[in-house]
Parts: C-alpha cells; structure tokens; sequence
C-alpha cells in the first residue's frame, strides 16, 4: 500500500479518502491558476461537483452572482494581501460558513487556495452547553 508522507506522518490513499468522506464539509482546492484541481465530492456537498468539474477555473463551477467577490478574494491572495477570508452566509434557508485559504510552499510561493464550506446551524443553537453534553453520552 502506498503511503503519502506528510509533515507530522504518513497517511495511505485509503485513509485520506476516508477523511474527507467521512469530514461533514466541503473542500475544494485550487491550483494557482484558479484551476479547480480537487473536490471532495462527499455526501455533504452543499455546493455538488463532479468530476467533470475537476480542470476547470474555479469561476466555471461558482455561480455568476457570486464571481466577483471570488475573484476579488482570490486576486488578494495571488498579490498575498490576503490569507484567508471566512464568510456567513444562507442557502435555501441554511446558514453557511464558506472559507478560503491561500496555500503556500515553504519558501512562501504561492500554490492555490482550499474552499472549506460547511453548514454552521448546529453551532449557533441556544443551550449549547447541555446539547454538548447529551451529544457526549447520546452515541449515533
């Protein structure tokens, strides 16, 4: 079995998938040229992929209303005025959580940027204390 080293270990391609099938959010990462290089494509996507959408430029698989604040965003981390940038918003009355962050070599290059999408309602429930507490003894 094929092991890919990482800083902090080594994880086989098995386990790598698992993670991000088994993560309840959405990555996606893009190389330097905007380029949508990798999906989860999970049973969480909020925003589905395919793998028809691997290749193509992060502006082909993002919807029009909202290219240009994408493109202001990724613009920022190419010229690194920018790291990361974590934005609330509601889809079909679900409240999101989308963040980019800009990906760096070693020597500070730029790579791309990871899109992280997540949906956040289970975050923002009152009595969260005692729902963290059932949570731990109450097993799914």
């Amino acid at each position: 079995m094929n092991e890919i080293k990482l800083k902090g270990g080594h994880l086989s391609l098995p386990e790598l998938n698992a993670i991000f099938t088994t993560i309840p959010q959405e990555f996606d990462v893009l190389d330097e040229n905007d380029i949508v290089v990798w999906s989860s494509i999970n049973e969480y996507c909020i925003f589905p992929r395919t793998e028809k959408d691997i290749g193509k430029t992060v502006f082909k698989v993002h919807p029009g209303h909202s290219q240009g604040r994408v493109k202001a965003v990724l613009k920022q981390m190419h010229e690194g005025e920018r790291n990361s940038i974590s934005i609330n918003l509601h889809k079909n009355g679900q409240p999101l959580n989308i963040s980019f962050y800009s990906l760096h070599n070693d020597d500070g290059k730029y790579l791309g940027c990871v899109e992280v999408t997540q949906p956040v309602q289970s975050y923002q429930v009152k009595d969260s204390k005692w729902r963290n507490f059932l949570n731990m003894i109450h097993k799914k």
